[in-house]
């Protein structure tokens, strides 16, 4: 990996960390989603429409597809990662939500497709469960909060490995501008939720004149993390930009258990670590 393949992935690594922070502490639904989302959409207008008119990208029904898809799994990721953070502990949904694609598609390749099991494919998979089940309190399932926080992290997981195996193929093989990709999903979230934001406009309201700085810090930092990722994956091997942004696992745990006072700061930054190797044996096996 370059260091400018590296600077970016780490970036985008922080980036991603600080708007899942914001987002746990507005604690909103769907008019949150919405409501960064147009600022998104406004904020970054102008180098979109720069972008466009200056590498004029194909629009045939390939790539309009990609677009489509794209924004549904995004939009599905958002609205499923938001209620995660209203039922769960940030420190427990998100290591879970990043660890769960990698072990999934691995788990795919190896049952499904009929790929080696590897001794150093086995040890990361075992290195993920182990530290999954006790970052979630053991086999103690008898507090709510956990088990939701272990039941939307996975559900998170899953999207996240499929648009992430979408994306990827969409900026690389098929050459769509990774800010183009990514705003897309902003404008088709904007667009979608609209009427869901209106019948709640009051809330959206009191998200705004509360959380003002907050809203704009995600609507900003949301995209310029996903952009930084993908503007690497062009020039990159996913099997390289994949380990290293999943340093936000570290972060987030940090920030979550010091800034939201969830606790247990040792206890859990030593299972995301072994939650954090079994991603990269995973992903360099």
């Amino acid at each position: 990996m370059t260091i400018l393949a590296l600077s970016l992935v780490l970036t985008a690594a922080f980036c991603h960390a600080t708007w899942n922070l914001l987002v746990k502490r507005i604690n909103g639904g769907p008019e949150l989603v919405w409501l960064f989302s147009v600022f998104s959409v406004l904020i970054y207008l102008p180098i979109v429409a720069g972008v466009y008119f200056i590498e004029r990208p194909p629009m045939e029904w390939r790539e309009v597809g990609f677009y489509v898809g794209s924004a549904a799994l995004h939009m599905a990721y958002f609205l499923l990662l938001q209620q995660g953070y209203r039922r769960g502990d940030l420190s427990l949904v998100y290591p879970v939500a990043r660890a769960t694609g990698p072990f999934l598609s691995t788990l795919f390749a190896v049952s499904v497709l009929g790929e080696n099991l590897t001794v150093q494919i086995a040890a990361g998979g075992l290195a993920i469960i182990v530290g999954i089940v006790f970052l979630t309190g053991g086999f103690d399932w008898t507090s709510t909060r956990r088990v939701s926080s272990l039941l939307f992290g996975v559900s998170t997981g899953v999207l996240i490995g499929s648009y992430t195996v979408w994306d990827a193929y969409a900026v690389s093989a098929l050459a769509i501008p990774p800010l183009l990709l990514d705003y897309a999903s902003n404008l088709a979230r904007a667009l979608f939720l609209a009427p869901y934001a209106v019948t709640r406009r009051q809330v959206v309201a009191k998200h705004w004149r509360e959380h003002k700085l907050a809203v704009l810090g995600i609507a900003v930092f949301t995209p310029l993390a996903y952009m930084l990722v993908l503007t690497a994956l062009v020039f990159t091997p996913i099997v390289y930009v994949a380990p290293g942004r999943e340093v936000s696992v570290l972060i987030t745990v940090a920030m979550g258990s010091i800034l939201l006072g969830e606790g247990e700061l040792r206890k859990r930054m030593g299972w995301a670590c072994l939650i954090l190797l079994g991603m990269v044996l995973l992903v360099l096996g």
